[in-house]
């Protein structure tokens, strides 16, 4: 191999190494960017819910729902529109079936006394709402408390 030939393949060498970088950089940084949203729902009143499940949806649309992780955490009394006989069942169900995270306190459910049967299905429990809260703000969610 000449020497001329040997510039171009060490040419187009670095070429591929650099656009693979690039590309790599650009996944992460597009990892890093990922909307993430954490709502807190501790009000038992349905407008309240209405409201937080609103933004869900909103958030969904206006970015894409692929585009953006959101978690919804209840405690206190938020808790009771998690319940079976819930007025926003419907809604809470939609928004888990769009993907939207639903997590239920447990301390409240024990302080409640309230037990898994007690709940909707298909929602998520975390050891402590406002831990979970705190947890999402550290990893650099956005937190919202309509």
């Amino acid at each position: 191999m000449n020497t001329r030939n040997l510039s171009r393949l060490l040419f187009a060498f670095a070429a591929l190494v650099i656009v693979s970088g690039l590309a790599a950089s650009a996944t992460a940084q597009q990892i890093l960017q990922r909307n993430r949203v954490l709502i807190q729902v501790s009000d038992g009143d349905a407008a309240k819910w209405n409201l937080a499940l609103n933004n869900a949806r909103n958030l969904q649309t206006d970015l894409g729902a692929g585009n953006v992780d959101i978690e919804i955490v209840a405690y206190g009394p938020g808790i009771g529109m998690l319940k079976l006989d819930s007025p926003v069942a419907n809604r809470i169900g939609e928004a888990k079936d769009a993907g939207v995270r639903i997590v239920a306190c447990e301390k409240t459910l024990k302080a409640q006394k309230l037990v898994g049967g007690d709940m909707l299905n298909g929602i998520g429990y975390g050891e402590a709402g406002v831990v979970e809260i705190m947890q999402r703000q550290q990893e650099g969610w956005t937190y919202l408390r309509p």
